[in-house]
């Protein structure tokens, strides 16, 4: 199909094969599905006003849109999409399209010349109340109402009212195609005319036979009755079946199809085009107008999906090179558009660059075009400077005063910016005037971007409550921005961080099966192909980690410490260091402790940096040095209460609590875990939970020893108790090695009141464990 519409039209622009003009030029030209369209519309204007229900003439009219921008399709979806919209409508194309094509030369021709008739005449078919008729009101509005001058109507139905003397029509759409098309036909030659309608033979026969094959697989399946036509079904999405068999797209098309494919990639990039077919058409694109800017920058997008660092940096280039020769900027600050392109190219260039990792040559981008904005004096472009220039880490000591110079610079300028590197209550209320700012200009993305950061802030202060509603609001929101093509804004970033906390807030409760139904979900909408894929990946990997450990298979966790790594360089390095340690390699995990603690301190990740110091101080006092754990612990606590983390003060306080057990304080200890409890019971994991009530079970019993015996028995019984809430809440997460702990703490203190019974029963149960999970020489007792 393409051979043909170059011999039609790409011969005098090109020799041997090289474009010599902008194929743009010309706005459109006659393709068969463009003949097939006309008969569309030739076909609307002939039907009788009571031929045609009100309902199809509406679809109709949503439908024609999508058909006059949309890149060519085959014969036989657009038999399906007439028919749903109108049955005696399309039979009436079906027979038209059919005499035409199996008849002569001279019924094409006659085809056109009624239509060059439809706007001559006495009775011509374009008229003022056809569907290829505007009417522009001047005062007064139909029906009576009161409207603004040059406010346009659309006469949706195939007969409308009558327009009145005051109103002046002027073409749509529709007619401003047929009149193209008319003087594109016009402008043919013989040989050229010839070929078309061979074309149009063949996509005529192509269709029927595609026809045929649909109507023999849907004879056993479709139901009897009218098939109601849904929303989307009106939608002309662009497939890859459909794009292969368009031939070249005119100026229109290409930019109704980069619009709607550039739509999809940032809202819904399962409906977009393959990396592999949306790059060929761009190259098809390419090939016949190199300049065409727009074309560039999709390209660069589509790279963007595969991690092409190469192509992607090429793309973007070139689109910017492409933009100031086609002088498509327009006059910025009091210089012309490509100064403007310029800065802005080093800017998006600096941003390419910090996204693939390579943060030396952003560095250098952005100091490119920070250069240019300052000879440009441009404020915007500098605040956006100023923000990459954070996340590139450059860290100085006036970084808090140019942070707060920024905040105050984007509101003046239009660009609200969080605060960074504060203390949660100033987080928080800084995140508050920013999302004020969102919703005062509706800026939809921002908000969406607050939400998300806010979950992720809230899971930080261990408030899983907060966080789920956080994330639950973000879900359940309409979007604020009209997306093309009916797509739903749902598949951005913010919405692939959201649901990575519900799975993992879900597995955190013991709630594994809607756990994996919520990844089966991300890996439906987020493909692993898609740029939001990783999030998933890591959120999956970590999950099945946690599970592994959990489950005493310490083995499965290390294999999947790879995976961690591969995507998350420091909490693939923290949970190589738990394997090793639950695994008794106390040496070789306190080295990767060590290291890992001194680079998470250079880069100031703090959440990290308490986690790895609470897991120093566990070697220590499994290696029975408890007091040198102490320091380690001060420190951590020192840092969650610094920063209002109070889940990771409260687990840190429990690490205390549990130092000072070892030391033989078990009244200090307990008092201790009354402060720290109450937070791990209301919005801790499932697994929290079980080792605080293990803790305190523990506790109890050892200050019981100081106790006379009646009251020794009471709070040997009040443990027992605790013992078995503990036990519950490791079965719910399938913690076994736990549970062997707790049945060995229970037959002992069984044994020691006395009841033979569930001491046995309880020995059972830890040999059938202990012999399923062996305790690599571990004592007990030092296991939280």
């Amino acid at each position: 199909m393409a051979s043909v519409h170059e011999s039609l039209y790409f011969n005098p622009m090109m020799t041997n094969g090289v474009v010599h003009a902008n194929v743009f030029g010309i706005k459109d030209w006659v393709t068969p599905y463009k003949i097939a369209v006309l008969v569309l519309l030739n076909e609307m204007s002939r039907t009788g006003e009571g031929a045609v229900s009100l309902m199809e003439r509406r679809r109709l009219n949503q439908l024609l849109l999508p058909l006059l921008q949309g890149p060519d399709i085959t014969l036989s979806k657009l038999y399906k999409l007439i028919e749903e919209s109108c049955p005696q409508l399309a039979n009436s194309v079906q027979i038209r399209i059919k005499l035409m094509a199996e008849g002569e030369l001279k019924d094409m021709e006659q085809f056109f010349d009624d239509l060059s008739d439809s706007f001559s005449g006495t009775e011509p078919e374009v008229h003022k109340t056809s569907v290829v008729v505007r009417v522009r009101a001047w005062s007064w509005g139909f029906w009576g109402f009161p409207a603004l001058s040059l406010t346009v109507f659309w006469i949706t139905c195939l007969h409308g009212p009558s327009v009145s003397e005051g109103h002046q029509p002027r073409l749509t759409k529709r007619g401003l195609f047929l009149r193209h098309m008319i003087l594109a036909y016009s402008k043919l030659s013989f040989s050229q005319v010839f070929k078309l309608y061979t074309a149009l033979q063949q996509y005529f026969q192509n269709g029927e036979k595609k026809t045929v094959e649909d109507a023999d697989m849907e004879l056993t399946s479709r139901d009897e009755g009218e098939r109601k036509m849904e929303k989307e079904e009106l939608d002309v999405s662009v497939r890859e079946e459909e794009v292969s068999c368009s031939g070249p797209l005119s100026q229109k098309q290409a930019e109704f199809f980069l619009s709607q494919q550039a739509s999809l990639l940032k809202n819904d990039e399962t409906k977009a085009l393959t990396p592999a077919s949306l790059q060929k058409e761009l190259n098809n694109l390419l090939k016949f107008n190199p300049d065409f800017a727009e074309a560039h920058y999709l390209s660069y997008l589509n790279n963007l999906r595969v991690q092409d660092v190469f192509s992607s940096t090429h793309s973007l280039l070139h689109y910017f090179d492409r933009l100031i020769l086609t002088g498509a900027e327009s006059k910025s600050n009091g210089e012309e558009g490509y100064g403007r392109s310029l800065r802005y190219a080093a800017l998006n260039l600096a941003a390419l660059h910090c996204r693939f990792g390579h943060y030396q040559q952003a560095e250098l981008a952005l100091q490119e075009a920070i250069r240019i904005a300052q000879e440009s004096n441009d404020h915007v472009c500098l605040q956006h400077c100023l923000s990459w220039l954070y996340v590139l880490g450059q860290k100085r000591s006036d970084s808090y005063v140019l942070l707060e110079h920024s905040v105050k610079k984007a509101v003046h300028f239009g660009l609200p910016r969080a605060f960074a590197g504060k203390t949660a209550n100033k987080l928080m209320d800084a995140l508050k005037d920013s999302d004020l700012l969102h919703w005062k200009h509706s800026l939809s993305e921002l908000i969406d971007i607050s939400i998300a950061q806010k979950t992720a802030i809230w899971r930080l202060y261990g408030r899983s409550t907060m966080a789920l509603q956080q994330a639950q609001m973000l879900l359940s929101m309409n979007s604020l921005e009209a997306v093309n093509a009916g797509v739903q804004q749902n598949n951005t970033e913010s919405f692939a961080v959201a649901l990575c906390h519900l799975a993992e807030l879900h597995a955190e409760q013991g709630c594994f099966a809607a756990a994996s139904e919520v990844l089966k979900h991300l890996k439906e909408r987020f493909p692993p192909n898609s740029q939001h894929a990783q999030l998933w990946m890591l959120c999956d990997q970590k999950i099945q980690f946690d599970r592994a450990m959990n489950d005493g298979k310490y083995h499965l966790a290390d294999s999947l410490v790879t995976g961690i790594t591969a995507l998350n360089s420091i909490e693939g390095v923290y949970r190589k260091a738990v394997v090793l340690q639950a695994q008794n390699q106390m040496s070789e995990a306190h080295k990767l402790l060590q290291k890992l603690l001194v680079h998470c301190q250079k880069l100031k990740n703090t959440e990290m940096v308490i986690s790895v110091l609470l897991s120093v101080a566990e070697l220590y006092w499994r290696s029975s040095s408890p007091t040198i754990a102490l320091p380690m612990l001060l420190q951590a606590l020192a840092l969650s209460k610094e920063y209002r983390l109070q889940y990771l003060a409260s687990e840190t306080v429990l690490n205390l609590a549990f130092a000072q057990l070892i030391l033989g304080i078990p009244e200090q200890a307990l008092s201790l875990l009354h402060m720290a409890i109450e937070p791990i019971l209301a919005d801790g994991a499932i697994l929290d939970k079980g080792r605080a009530m293990f803790l305190v079970a523990k506790c109890q019993v050892a200050s019981a020893a100081s106790y006379d015996q009646p009251k020794k028995a009471e709070a040997l019984e009040a443990a027992i108790e605790n013992l078995n809430e503990a036990k519950n809440y490791f079965a719910k997460v399938d913690c076994k090695e736990r549970i062997r702990d707790v049945v060995y703490f229970q037959a002992r203190l069984y044994h020691t009141l006395g009841k033979t019974q569930e001491r046995n029963r309880c020995a059972m149960l830890f040999r059938q464990l202990h012999q399923e999970l062996p305790s690599h020489g571990v004592p007990l007792i030092n296991h939280l």
